[in-house]
């Protein structure tokens, strides 16, 4: 099982994060600000997804492979990985109000995966990596 979503992917290690929402919503800036903070590139705009196991692979269609827009700027050469494991879906489309939100999945293929909305804090692009490093407690 096969699927192409408009979305934005970086991966940490293995682990990538699966971002979503409409055009102009800041996914390839939300993707800039991660690969600042030492995330490699999957894919910009267009990701490719396969389901393997209990798994989704994330990749980049072969045309798009290496290149991030920043808009405002042009596109822009990236190092990447050719591949990596969902391991969490933001959605830029929603905004996240509660301090410690339910839990909130995004299924896709078949595979339920670890949904989270925007926030509105300094510290939201720092969370993901974090999450991508060590995920949530269960404390």
């Amino acid at each position: 099982m096969n699927t192409t979503i408009h979305a934005t992917c970086l991966s940490w290690h293995g682990k990538a994060v699966l971002v979503t929402g409409k055009s102009g919503s800041g996914k390839s800036g939300l993707g800039l600000q991660l690969m600042a903070l030492g995330c490699d590139l999957i894919a910009d705009d267009h990701t490719c997804l396969k389901r393997s196991e209990n798994q989704i692979i994330a990749s980049c269609p072969p045309t798009l492979t290496g290149l991030i827009e920043a808009r405002g700027i042009g596109i822009l050469n990236a190092s990447h990985a050719p591949s990596a494991a969902v391991a969490l879906v933001v959605d830029l489309n929603e905004t996240e109000t509660a301090r410690l939100p339910q839990q909130r999945l995004f299924t896709v293929l078949g595979c339920d995966l670890p949904l989270i909305w925007r926030v509105d804090g300094a510290h939201f692009v720092s969370a993901i990596l974090q999450i991508l490093k060590s995920g949530w407690s269960d404390r």
